[in-house]
Formats: structure tokens, sequence, C-alpha cells
């Protein structure tokens, strides 16, 4: 396994973990809503959330299979990953900081 592999394989580990205890973090919040009401406003941006992690080690697999399998579509998963990375970088970057 080359450098990208093991780069790619860290963006998809993080992601999968953050997407598996965010799932986790909803279970609970749908469990205990109706005993919270501010847990209730907070759950469509943490499903949201989830969802976007969730995407992103779904792509990350799919470029890590592409590249450790040498298939010939792997660039362009590989693109996709990274764009999509930035993307949510760049959407959860705090406002004032530029």
């Amino acid at each position: 396994m080359g450098p990208l592999g093991f780069l790619t394989g860290v963006v998809l580990g993080s992601a999968a973990s953050i997407a598996l205890v965010l799932a986790m973090v909803v279970v609970i919040f749908a469990l205990s809503s109706g005993e919270q009401t501010a847990i209730g406003a907070e759950y469509p941006s943490l499903l949201a959330t989830a969802g976007r992690f969730a995407i992103l080690a779904g792509i990350a697999g799919a470029a890590f299979v592409g590249l450790q399998r040498q298939r010939p579509w792997r660039w362009h998963a590989q693109a996709i990953m990274w764009l999509t990375l930035v993307m949510l970088g760049w959407h959860y970057w705090p406002q004032g900081i530029a």
C-alpha cells in the first residue's frame, strides 16, 4: 500500500467512525427526545451531519477499493473523495476565520 492508499484509509476510517458515532447519538436522541425539547431542535442537523459523513465514508470506501485493486476509475473516485472532503471542511469551517 502506497502513501495515497494510506491517506485514503485514514479518511475512510475517520469518516466511518464519525458517521457511526453520530448514528449512535441519533438513536439516543430518538429515545430521549420526548423529555428534552432542546434535543428535538438539534435532531435534524444531527441527521444531516451523520448522513454527510456516511456519504463521505461510502465514497472513501469506493476510492480505497479502486486504488487497492487498480481499477481504471480509481482516479475519478479519488478526486470525488477529496472534493467531498474539501466541501465538508468548507461547510463546517467557522465563519469568522478565513
